[in-house]
């Protein structure tokens, strides 16, 4: 079941980002199907990783190099801030390697997975003691999100936090310490907004409160969303009829693309692909509930608890529901590197069912 909702949802995200890239795709480049081109090499990629991480590699084999893997992970957040680092619309959050570009911020989600499950499962009862256990693994958890906060993408650092502590939360840290380092970090969130750095971000909530306010500024994104769909109704205009993604709404098939889907398929839509991430983080829990070992059971948690915490962050953010920033919806927006990791985190919750 697994497997049949995530080509679903591939097969889906394929179609709908040449339905919501169609216009600009023309527009940049001359050619209506340049970015099908560019999602279906990605799909082609992100099936790789896929059946490499579900069917060739032993989940097990991560123990062995999960420093590496966290050490790599690391570094190529560091990497942004040289010569590498490539910036659009006033973020550095790309590495380009010249024929392709790499988001680090996505592939620390996979690294902190794989590095937090491995060093739990040395030894279980770190997750209690704080000299061998928390403060090692606070100190990697927040390298990473003051790399990626620096970058900055206060988005992608509040997933990777809140998933970093879903993870250690799954492993039996104590109620207490997530209180206190759910407060620590709202107090870090609140300070960086208020920070000369985070002018950006203080605009992102404000606009957050009302859109409207600034329809052809700020918010301007936000509002052609919600027109988007608010002109689906419940049934849609029609696959391919969207009105929205003729240059209206800025790149409709990244993050915004649930709102050309609704507008073009509507509330009915909608509510069929939400189902379909549904049942897909569900199945992600069970296996993650009928694991072999204690190992696998907390892979399969940290896959399930990113790509909830995905979905649900895209699905706020387009409704206006949560203060606008970007989030990729997995399988389903124009794909890239975050493709191909989310296709090999799913790769891995698979080889643990296989388990």
């Amino acid at each position: 079941m697994m497997v049949a909702l995530v080509f679903a949802l591939t097969l889906f995200g394929l179609v709908m980002v040449f339905s919501a890239s169609y216009y600009n795709s023309l527009s940049k480049y001359g050619n209506a199907f340049h970015y099908l081109i560019q999602d279906g090499v990605w799909f082609v990629l992100g099936w790789a990783s896929f059946w490499f991480f579900g069917i060739i590699w032993d989940y097990h084999n991560f123990k062995h190099v999960y420093k590496i893997i966290v050490v790599v992970g690391l570094v190529m957040l560091a990497l942004i801030f040289t010569p590498l680092g490539l910036t659009i619309n006033n973020a550095k959050r790309w590495l380009d390697f010249y024929f392709f570009t790499v988001m680090p911020g996505e592939v620390i989600k996979f690294c902190l997975i794989i590095g937090l499950a491995s060093f739990l499962d040395e030894d279980p009862s770190r997750i209690l003691r704080w000299k061998d256990g928390l403060i090692p693994m606070g100190a990697v958890i927040a390298a990473s999100v003051f790399l990626i906060l620096a970058q900055p993408n206060m988005s992608t650092a509040g997933i990777v936090a809140l998933m970093c502590i879903g993870i250690l939360f799954v492993a039996g840290l104590r109620i207490i310490w997530l209180l206190l380092a759910g407060g620590a970090g709202l107090a870090l969130f609140v300070g960086v907004i208020l920070s000369p750095k985070g002018a950006y971000m203080l605009q992102r909530v404000q606009t957050f409160f009302d859109p409207f306010k600034d329809a052809l500024g700020s918010g301007y994104q936000v509002v052609q969303g919600l027109l988007a769909l608010g002109s689906g109704g419940v049934f849609g205009v029609g696959l391919g009829k969207s009105v929205q993604k003729a240059l209206y709404l800025p790149e409709p098939m990244n993050d915004f693309i649930i709102a050309i889907i609704g507008e073009e398929i509507g509330f009915v839509g909608l509510v069929a692909m939400f189902a379909a991430f549904l049942v897909l983080i569900w199945r992600c829990c069970r296996i993650a509930i009928n694991a072999s070992d204690y190992y696998g059971m907390l892979l399969a948690s940290g896959v399930s608890i990113i790509l909830a915490l995905q979905v649900l962050l895209n699905i706020a953010v387009v409704t206006a529901s949560f203060f606008p920033t970007g989030v990729f919806l997995p399988f389903i927006s124009l794909g890239g590197s975050a493709t191909v990791i989310f296709m090999g985190l799913m790769g891995i919750v698979f080889n643990v069912s296989r388990n």
